[in-house]
């Protein structure tokens, strides 16, 4: 009774799959769409079964014993003879070449598995088409995940066009329509409906249950509501079955088909945020159980599509859709367990976060860089929990502490300082990590240029550590003040401090600290026209990183070495260098020293008079450093070939050649500017959608009108064709690109003519 809306990719995979197996299952959760989208494919290959498609619906079977008996329902056979249903199917299916879906199939999964067998092995010309949230687990099946439907991305303000072409969005509206006739999309409701499709994760269910709330409220309403999904989402159809009348007897539905230990293994596994992996699974969440129970029910919850298996290179980490994640954290709080398994998780991640630290300057620093990324949103959980947790904020400071050198090194200066900003205010002491605490803010402040903070946190620290004797807890001081230094405008007294603490790390075995204030020792020298100084700290730092297999600071080394050689006039010497160094900060993914060494690049090409190469790559350097934001902009003001070559570049091409040149640069996407840099061969460029060309020129033709805004009568007119064979050629559009609707067919248009 509802428009059937997006889906495409999904609908040509299952078609394929139908053609190459007989058996293919749609798993998912609950009010994902499998039904909708099973039926959808059955009406698209309808013609290619001689003996039609027959849907078989489990939703209202409860017994076992009756699953044959609804198959041969289905088939209209009942009623004709007193024979057993299951050989009264294989004897009306054996020579028949025909294709059933089996809807709903997870609460009968065993029984409809040996049914299943039965009449696949009975008749060589049958396929069946199942729906369920687990495979029916025989062999030969293909087992299809239904994903959620598309949300928009995050950016502040999508434009109408690019929201219409998430599959979410276009769902949203579509029923918004049947609840409120003459709804539309506006650039006032874009916002709000955005944030509503990505609250409910592109789940349909949820995402109609809501579109029908605008009876009653606006998008931006819905909105606010949307904290407690479980009550806000009721009132579904009346003729929907009873289990996805509301969001919550949906989510009940698949909670009930499980084990006592599968439902005990749901609960505990929402003490993770943005996912986990079976390590950390099995050491917080295996309490009671034996080993090898965890990843067994873990399985068994991907197979039941609570948990969702997804692979990371040599990694599998699972995740749990918010919805399902609130409803399990609701089960741990009512049993009590919920304070005990943060505190565990809180630990487990603590101790991960140090040995990344005890580690980083090590062959694993890359590897370690990567975990840490992926769990980003278990430890900030991790330091929430101890910071609204009584007399527990010390343990967010270690934490803290631990991942500083892994926010410098993906650049996220300002969420280093948020969570240093909130630890500092509820810790004190003369303790170690108290100190490394204020000193870290301090270099972050500097990062950042905000001389008034740093100050006062170095300020702070100097103050505890006055008199205290420990020459360690100094040279903590005497490296930030450094730091502090050097980037707010005083690279001589940075040379002074430096030099204290660098000798102190040495001594006290702290190779972390040592390589970085030596960089940063190399860096003030440099700035204070002590260049053979500066060389000599950057080579000791290149020399130290390069024994121990390091990545990060061995690019910085390389950076400034680079920088130093070309700016004494070796760009025989420093170009190498500065390539070297691209590689290593690309690995990394460290955009700070990208843009720098591109704008190094670009003064190169300056100097080797090739003005248009250096235009290009300054706008290269300008686009990466505007992603970044102001702490790239410093950098690049510090050291000053950007301006250099820019001036250059201007000066040699004119103004409107070096427009030209600049705007090529900043269009680069970021594979496509280090190959120029780097003067390799681009990465090659996608081949245009093999579905453009499965139109014909007169399709392509009115796919193009339709991207225009025409009717069927309109483009008739334009072409001087009748509007029933316009509105033919229409549905051959829509059919062909798996398109529900002319709003569809209008985005694809766009996206395609932009490639």
């Amino acid at each position: 009774m509802t428009q059937f809306v997006g889906r495409g990719r999904e609908i040509g995979e299952v078609r394929h799959m139908l053609s190459e197996s007989r058996l293919v299952t749609l798993t998912g959760i609950g009010g994902v769409g499998k039904t909708r989208l099973a039926i959808r494919v059955a009406e698209e290959v309808r013609r290619a079964f001689d003996d039609g498609v027959w849907l078989v619906e489990f939703g209202k079977v409860r017994e076992p014993e009756l699953v044959a008996g609804a198959v041969a329902s289905a088939l209209k056979l009942t009623g004709r003879t007193a024979q057993p249903p299951l050989e009264l199917i294989v004897e009306h299916i054996a020579s028949r070449h025909l294709l059933l879906v089996f809807d709903n199939c997870e609460h009968l999964v065993d029984a409809i598995a040996v049914v299943t067998e039965s009449l696949l092995r009975a008749a060589p010309g049958l396929h069946i088409l199942a729906t369920s949230r687990e495979p029916v687990g025989i062999g030969g099946e293909v087992v299809v995940p239904v994903p959620p439907l598309t949300v928009p991305g995050a950016e502040r303000s999508p434009s109408l066009r690019a929201m219409l072409r998430c599959d979410a969005v276009a769902l949203f509206v579509d029923r918004a329509r049947s609840a409120v006739p003459g709804f539309e999309l506006t650039e006032d409701s874009k916002i709000a409906v955005a944030r509503i499709c990505r609250r409910l994760e592109g789940l349909p269910l949820p995402i109609e249950l809501t579109a029908a709330r605008l009876r009653a409220m606006s998008p931006e309403q819905i909105l606010q509501r949307l904290t407690d999904r479980y009550r806000l989402l009721i009132g579904g159809g009346r003729a929907a079955p009873t289990r996805q009348q509301t969001l919550r007897q949906c989510v009940d539905w698949s909670y009930d088909l499980l084990t006592d230990r599968e439902r005990e293994l749901w609960a505990r596994v929402t003490v993770f945020a943005g996912g986990f992996e079976l390590d950390a699974a099995e050491a917080i969440c295996g309490e009671g159980l034996e080993p090898g129970d965890v990843l067994d029910l873990v399985g068994s919850l991907v197979d039941k599509s609570v948990l969702i298996r997804e692979a990371y290179g040599v990694r599998v980490r699972y995740r749990m859709l918010e919805t399902l994640r609130e409803y399990g954290r609701e089960r741990l709080r009512a049993g009590g367990a919920e304070q005990a398994l943060r505190r565990r998780h809180r630990n487990w991640f603590g101790r991960l976060a140090l040995r990344a630290y005890t580690e980083w300057i090590g062959p694993n620093q890359l590897e370690w860089i990567d975990q840490l990324n992926r769990e980003q949103s278990n430890l900030r959980e991790a330091m929430e929990f101890s910071l609204t947790e009584p007399d527990e904020a010390e343990s967010a400071e270690r934490i803290a502490v631990t991942l500083y050198e892994f926010w410098v090194a993906r650049q996220r200066v300002s969420e280093a300082r948020y969570w240093l900003g909130r630890v500092l205010a509820r810790t004190g002491g003369l303790r170690l990590e108290h100190i490394a605490a204020l000193c870290a803010d301090t270099a972050l402040a500097a990062l950042q240029t905000d001389t008034k903070s740093g100050a006062e946190r170095i300020e702070q620290a100097r103050v505890l550590v006055e008199g205290s004797g420990d020459e360690l807890l100094c040279a903590y001081v005497d490296g930030a003040s450094g730091v502090l230094g050097l980037f707010c405008g005083d690279p001589p007294g940075a040379v002074t401090q430096l030099e204290r603490a660098v000798p102190a790390f040495e001594a006290h075995g702290d190779l972390l600290h040592q390589v970085s204030a030596l960089l940063a020792l190399g860096a003030a020298c440099s700035l204070s026209q002590d260049m053979d100084r500066a060389v000599a700290c950057q080579e000791q730092v290149l020399a130290l990183t390069t024994a121990h297999g390091e990545s990060v600071y061995r690019s910085y080394a390389l950076a400034q070495l680079s920088y130093m050689a070309v700016d004494r006039g070796d760009l025989e010497a420093g170009a190498p260098l500065v390539k070297e160094s691209l590689r290593h900060s690309r690995a990394i993914d460290d955009w700070t020293v990208v843009a720098s060494c591109l704008a190094t690049l670009a003064f190169v090409a300056a100097e080797q008079h090739q003005a248009a190469r250096a235009a290009v790559l300054v706008g290269a350097a300008m686009s990466v450093g505007e992603s970044v934001g102001g702490q790239t902009a410093k950098i690049l003001e510090v050291f000053r070939h950007y301006d250099q070559a820019q001036q250059f570049a201007l000066r040699a091409l004119g103004r409107r050649a070096f427009e030209a040149a600049l705007h090529r640069g900043r269009d680069l996407d970021i594979d496509a500017a280090l190959a120029f840099a780097l003067e390799e061969r681009p990465p090659a460029t996608e081949e245009p959608p093999a579905a453009m060309a499965a139109l014909t020129r007169r399709e392509k033709q009115i796919a193009e009108l339709i991207a225009q805004g025409l009717t069927n009568r309109a483009i008739a007119d334009k072409l001087v064709i009748s509007q029933r064979t316009a509105a033919g050629h229409v549905e051959h559009i829509l059919s062909k690109l798996h398109f529900t609707t002319r709003a569809q067919v209008a985005a694809w248009v766009v996206a395609h003519n932009e490639k």
